[in-house]
């Protein structure tokens, strides 16, 4: 029962990291290219919105109008990463129906390992959909930075929210594959 509440803590905690990369507009981050090194304004982007920092300290956002005119790219992170949140709460779901720890299927051991191994393998899934998801992104931003034909406005470089992506991918799938393994005498 220890290992499968370190996988539930890894997975909740990957979970709650892919939210976050959702909602923080912190996915591509201006970079400061050429001889100029003070600028006034630092260029924020993410899923939803745009955001420019002023120097003062100020702060404005601006969410996209409309899905049709976003890159293919940002509207296929955009589903992925929804889908990884919608799969990580069928998981989570089937978590509380097939951990150990809880008293649905008391009686069907073999019922309650199929659906803690159905949790683990949806928290992979949700996972591996998150790491797709900002390694294209991260890929789009890297060409875009080395792109010769970019102006050094458009440049950008790796913002906060990939890091924090690759990190949730990550722990949701070592929890999935530590959940399914404390079920590996089971079935």
């Amino acid at each position: 029962m220890g290992r499968q509440l370190l996988a539930i803590s890894l997975a909740i905690i990957g979970f709650l990291g892919t939210i976050v990369i959702c909602a923080l507009p912190m996915w591509k981050v201006s970079a400061f290219v050429g001889a100029n090194i003070v600028t006034a304004q630092v260029f924020w982007e993410g899923l939803w919105m745009n955001c420019v920092m002023q120097s003062t300290g100020q702060m404005q956002c601006k969410a996209f109008d409309s899905v049709l005119a976003l890159s293919q790219d940002l509207q296929a992170t955009r589903a992925l990463i929804s889908v990884s949140i919608a799969v990580s709460v069928v998981s989570i779901g089937l978590t509380v129906i097939g951990a150990r720890c809880t008293n649905f299927y008391r009686e069907d051991h073999h019922a309650k390992a199929k659906i803690g191994i159905l949790a683990g393998v949806g928290y992979i899934i949700a996972g591996l959909l998150c790491l797709i998801a900002v390694s294209w992104s991260a890929y789009t931003i890297i060409v875009g930075f080395y792109n010769t034909l970019a102006t050094t406005v458009s440049r950008g470089e790796l913002g906060a929210s990939i890091y924090v992506g690759w990190v949730a991918g990550f722990l949701l799938v070592l929890g999935g594959s530590i959940f399914i393994s404390s079920y590996s005498n089971s079935c």
